[in-house]
């Protein structure tokens, strides 16, 4: 797990001063603080942050071919490069190191462009062929690492993160045209980024620039699916699941350094630690955070998993007092505005993590990989829903109005989300995937941001572009792929590999492996969801061995109690004296609103305030 960087003049000889370079890769020493390398030549400089992990001694970069004429720098793991290397051994291919990343060289040399096929982890890596001078930068499938990228005055720039881009002297101006793209789903997709002219490389595909030209292209999709003839026999799924896991599990387990588990205590987390504790030959490293708010505390659950796997476990704690430090922390590693509040508990756990380990395996991608949101509930519901005759569908939704305001409001929050449900079930699979996405209506939103919102991208014909390279009809299947393809690799993954590197941690995530999803993807929606049974086929296969109480809890999330904080008095005035001394133009009545229906408990907005928090001081940085 590293940082890169990386420039390339496009039409001229390289003139750029190595001292560039190093302050690219010094301002990004969180990704990589074991060791720092560069590469310059008449064409090409390259720089790099090591964190060791594997091939403590021989594995520094940039890492050259024997003959010297391919560099590269790589950032991730690849998980099968112990079979890779056999391969490569058996076609004429001599090593000199024990690491991942000559296996990508080799790799190179052997299938050129072909290489991405047969590696099997998670990356951003950039290599110069020195015979074609063609630079190949290429992201992993899923997007678990990131790559960003700008052409300056004639140069091609890449980084691991935009901080670096900055550092090479990239005017830091504002993209106000995603400006409602973040505020309706907290997050700015890819290519897109809150800077003119940055762009992130999306996942599954690769850039090569050559001869002065750039060109983008995929490598790598989801499988097309025949819905008719889908994977339905129950065990063998079952088995076909547990053996992909537990292969995934194994791999990602290959480590020269101390190594443990994030443990939230939900079903994911807790059967990756039971795997690993099966695979181990001594007691796996667990991490839970909690809060002290009851209602989105999982330590019970986690303590439960940890005695039954017989883990050396450790807790932490969020509290509001955390908030301001860690609005900070996330301005600083994320660059951009990025308003997931669940970053503050994955940036509390990695901080405590690091004290004791260098990496670990988490849970993450369990509800991508299973198809096991509660949308996906809502999705098989809405399809028998919309059979019940029209003057009927209407009743619940009214009765639940009604006595809403009656119920305590932990307990009115729920009522408003069944009713959502209810709602929306009439609606477009495009208009209900809008709603389910945003954080706040999107007329509100444009109501809040006035005249700036005119020229802004809009967020539904962004979800209308992404969905038409969908070739899924059943809507369960199309929920599937917008969550693979847009949710996971430009929210969750972000979050995941901000917070963690910035603590010098590296995290992989066993429900990733490409095999695993690409089976996954191809099973009966009825099978991964036995009526509206969450996850079935994890809960009926490797789940079987969880304790009872947690294959019987509901499903929390990883959410950070904000609705509440913003209530109590710690936060409440805090929250209150920025947005209304915001950096922004915003309308201030709308915002008053905002607040005040928080307060009252009347919506939760908790999330929303926060991403109007960060985007203020982002703005103020």
């Amino acid at each position: 797990m590293c940082g890169i960087v990386g420039y390339l003049p496009l039409h001229k000889v390289n003139t750029h001063p190595t001292e560039i370079l190093k302050k690219m890769t010094d301002i990004i020493d969180h990704r990589g603080p074991d060791g720092e390398g560069f590469f310059s030549n008449d064409h090409i400089g390259l720089g790099h942050r090591r964190l060791s992990i594997i091939d403590l001694v021989t594995g520094q970069q940039p890492m050259y071919s024997q003959e010297k004429s391919h560099v590269i720098v790589f950032n991730g793991e690849i998980y099968n490069y112990i079979e890779l290397r056999e391969e490569l051994k058996t076609l004429g291919h001599i090593f000199s190191t024990e690491s991942d990343t000559e296996v990508i060289l080799k790799a190179y040399e052997q299938w050129d462009l072909g290489l991405h096929e047969k590696l099997n982890g998670m990356w951003a890596f950039a290599l110069w062929d020195n015979k074609r001078k063609r630079l190949l930068l290429s992201r992993d499938r899923l997007g678990e690492k990131p790559i960003h990228y700008a052409v300056e005055k004639d140069t091609f720039l890449f980084a691991s993160e935009i901080k670096s881009l900055l550092a090479y002297g990239l005017p830091k101006e504002p993209n106000w045209a995603v400006l409602e793209i973040f505020l309706a789903l907290g997050y700015v997709p890819a290519p897109y980024s809150f800077y003119k002219n940055i762009y992130k490389l999306k996942p599954g595909c690769y850039i090569t620039v050559e001869n002065g030209r750039i060109r983008e292209q995929e490598y790598w999709n989801l499988p097309d699916i025949d819905e008719g003839n889908m994977f339905s026999i129950r065990e063998k799924v079952y088995d076909e699941f547990a053996f992909l896991l537990r292969d995934s599990i194994r791999i990602r387990m290959r480590s020269d350094v101390a190594f443990g588990a994030f443990l939230s205590g939900g079903l994911d987390s807790s059967t990756i630690v039971g795997l690993m504790s099966g695979m181990s030959n001594r007691p796996v490293e667990t991490f839970t955070i909690g809060f002290d708010e009851k209602e989105y505390d999982e330590r019970p659950l986690a303590r439960s998993v940890a005695r039954s796997f017989k883990t050396n476990h450790h807790e932490y704690s969020v509290t509001p007092g955390t908030c301001e430090e860690s609005l900070m922390e996330i301005i600083n590693h994320f660059d951009e505005p990025f308003g997931d509040s669940s970053a503050i508990a994955v940036g509390h756990i990695s901080q405590h993590a690091r004290e004791r380990v260098k990496m670990v395996l988490t849970g993450d991608g369990g509800d991508e990989a299973l198809s096991g949101y509660n949308s996906y509930q809502s999705e098989k519901f809405s399809g028998y829903y919309k059979k019940v005759p029209a003057f009927m569908r209407y009743l619940p939704s009214i009765v639940i109005k009604l006595t809403s305001m009656a119920v305590p409001s932990n307990k009115r929050f729920l009522l408003h989300r069944i009713k959502n449900v209810l709602d929306t079930s009439d609606l477009s699979f495009n208009d209900r995937l809008l709603t389910k996405s945003v954080w706040a209506h999107i007329d509100l939103i444009r109501e809040l941001i006035g005249p700036q919102s005119s020229n802004a991208l809009r967020i539904e014909e962004l979800l209308e572009d992404f969905m038409r390279r969908c070739n899924y009809k059943d809507n369960f299947y199309r929920m599937m792929y917008f969550n693979l393809r847009f949710s996971l690799p430009e929210d969750m993954l972000v979050k995941v590999d901000r917070m963690s590197m910035a603590h010098s941690l590296e995290t992989r995530i066993p429900f990733l492996d490409h095999r695993l999803i690409e089976f996954m993807v191809r099973v009966h929606k009825n099978i991964k969801m036995r009526f509206f049974e969450r996850k079935s086929v994890l809960r009926h296969s490797v789940g079987q061995m969880l304790p009872a109480v947690v294959l019987k809890a509901r499903k929390k999330g990883f959410v950070v109690p904000l609705r509440v904080w913003f209530r109590g008095e710690t936060l409440s005035p805090y929250v209150k004296r920025v947005l209304v001394e915001n950096s922004i133009d915003m309308n201030k009545r709308v915002l008053e609103r905002l607040l005040q229906d928080n307060l009252a408990g009347r919506k939760d907005y908790g999330n929303f305030l926060w991403m109007l928090i960060i985007l203020d001081g982002w703005l103020r940085k």
